[in-house]
């Protein structure tokens, strides 16, 4: 199976309570190549383009105000069926109800502060990805023998 890229950024909670290396080291135990990665202050603007497609919903607001009440660490991840294994490895956007185990069952506290976004499509995925990065910013992993350590 084919190498697939996901988008995924972790959210002002996370670096607020200093969970960001938990959450890294789950992703690349289970085989998640960070491709591209940075650190940001999110502002209205770039909000507004991530999540403007639920502009006009109950949650929108508090979400802008709780995306640019920090810094978020937005990433391009890639493996084997990225996108599914992703939203898996995240869990229930509820963290009431996502599963033991998983990233938002594990620290999640409440929904409109949720620690992490994962892309849920091929298509999102790409726009999400074209929003934060740039080609020239992606590096993708080259397979082999190569000893690193």
């Amino acid at each position: 199976m084919p190498k697939e890229r996901t988008f995924a950024m972790l959210k002002p909670g996370v670096l607020q309570r200093r969970l960001v290396g938990e959450v890294l080291g789950r992703l690349e135990n289970q085989g998640f190549c960070i491709i591209a990665i940075k650190m940001l202050q999110v502002s209205r603007e770039l909000g507004e383009r991530h999540y403007g497609e639920h502009k006009g919903k109950a949650f929108y607001e508090p979400l802008m105000t709780y995306m640019l009440s920090g810094p978020s660490i937005a990433m391009v991840l890639e493996r084997e069926n990225a996108i599914k294994a992703l939203r898996h490895m995240a869990g229930a956007t509820n963290p009431e109800e996502a599963a033991p185990g998983s990233i938002r069952g594990d620290y999640g506290v409440i929904t409109r502060r949720n620690i992490l976004h994962a892309s849920d499509s091929p298509e999102s995925a790409a726009r999400e990805i074209g929003i934060f990065f740039s080609p020239e910013e992606l590096y993708p992993w080259v397979d082999g023998n190569e000893q690193w350590f």
